[in-house]
C-alpha cells in the first residue's frame, strides 16, 4: 500500500510537527505540516486527537519541549488509546539518521505505529522497507549538512565584512537590522565593570557582588558571578574588534572603552 491509497485501518493518532527558524525557507511552516496531516487523516478515516509542535527548534534532541510532551502523553493514561504518531515527513522527527532510528524504536516500544504523509510504511520491520527508511535518513542528513554549510559560509562572509553573524548578543549591544548597535544604559554598566577592575583593583568576585548589591542584572536577567565578569573583561568587542570563528574585524562604532 502506498500513502496515496486509502487506508482501510482507521487509527486514533497524535501528530508531531517541527520547523527550525533558520531553515524555514526549505522547511515551510508548522501550519503547512498541520494542514497536510489533517488532510491525510480525513482522506484515510483516521482520528487526530492532538498535535504537538516544536517551532524554531534544531534537529537534535536538546530543547524540544513538544517532543518531550508527546512522549509524556503517549506514556500517560490519556495516551493509551492512541495507536499511532503521524508526521508530515520523516526528517521532521530528525534529519540525523541515528536520532531517527532511535525515536522510531522508542515509538514502537510504546506499542504505537509511526506514519508519515510522505513515506509509506516507515515503521515496517521488512528489511527492504527499513533499508529505504535509512536511505531517506542519509539523504536528509546530507541535506542538513549542505544547508549548514551554506549558512556557515554566509555568516563567515558577513563576519569578514564586519557584520553581526549570529550568536549571543553581549551586554552593551542589541541586534537590529541584522547588525549590532550600542545600548547606552548597558554600555555604562560595562564601563563601570572595567573601572572597578582597572582603577579600584577589585577581584572578580567583589565586582560581581557589587553589581548584585546594586540590583544590576546580567544580559540574561540573572545574577553576576566571577565567570560572567571575566567574560565582559575579556570580550574584545568592547575595544572595537568584532570576532567570529577566527575572523576579526575592526568596528570602532561598537567600541565602549
Amino acid at each position: 500500500m502506498t500513502n496515496h491509497e486509502k487506508n482501510t485501518e482507521h487509527l486514533k493518532m497524535v501528530a508531531y510537527c517541527r520547523v527550525s527558524t533558520e531553515n524555514q525557507k526549505e522547511e515551510g511552516t508548522v501550519e503547512l505540516q498541520i494542514d497536510a496531516i489533517k488532510r491525510f487523516c480525513e482522506e484515510n478515516g483516521h482520528e487526530l486527537v492532538s498535535i504537538f509542535k516544536d517551532e524554531g527548534i534544531s534537529g537534535g534532541l536538546e530543547h524540544r519541549p513538544a517532543l518531550a510532551e508527546l512522549f509524556g502523553f503517549l506514556e500517560s493514561n490519556e495516551g493509551k488509546g492512541v495507536q499511532a504518531v503521524i508526521i508530515w515527513k520523516l526528517d521532521r522527527i530528525a534529519r540525523d539518521l541515528y536520532i531517527q532510528e532511535h525515536l522510531i524504536k522508542k515509538i514502537e516500544g510504546l506499542g504505537k505505529k509511526l506514519i508519515s504523509t510522505k513515506e509509506a510504511d516507515i515503521d515496517s520491520h521488512d528489511p527492504m522497507r527499513k533499508s529505504f527508511r535509512q536511505f531517506l535518513g542519509v539523504v536528509a542528513e546530507l541535506e542538513k549538512a549542505f544547508i549548514t554549510m551554506r549558512l556557515s559560509a554566509g555568516r563567515m562572509k558577513k563576519a569578514r565584512n564586519g557584520r553581526y553573524s549570529g550568536g549571543g548578543v553581549a551586554l552593551g549591544y542589541a541586534s537590529k537590522n541584522k547588525d549590532l548597535q550600542l545600548v547606552k544604559e548597558e554600555a555604562d554598566i560595562v564601563k563601570m565593570i572595567f573601572h572597578l577592575r582597572r582603577y579600584k583593583r577589585l577581584p572578580l568576585n567583589k565586582i560581581a557582588k557589587h553589581l548584585n548589591e546594586k540590583g544590576i542584572p546580567t544580559k540574561r536577567g540573572g545574577l553576576w558571578h566571577s565567570g560572567t565578569v571575566a567574560y565582559i573583561l575579556e570580550n574584545r568587542l568592547y575595544r572595537g574588534f568584532y570576532q567570529y570563528k577566527g575572523e576579526k574585524v575592526k568596528r570602532i562604532d561598537l567600541a565602549v572603552l
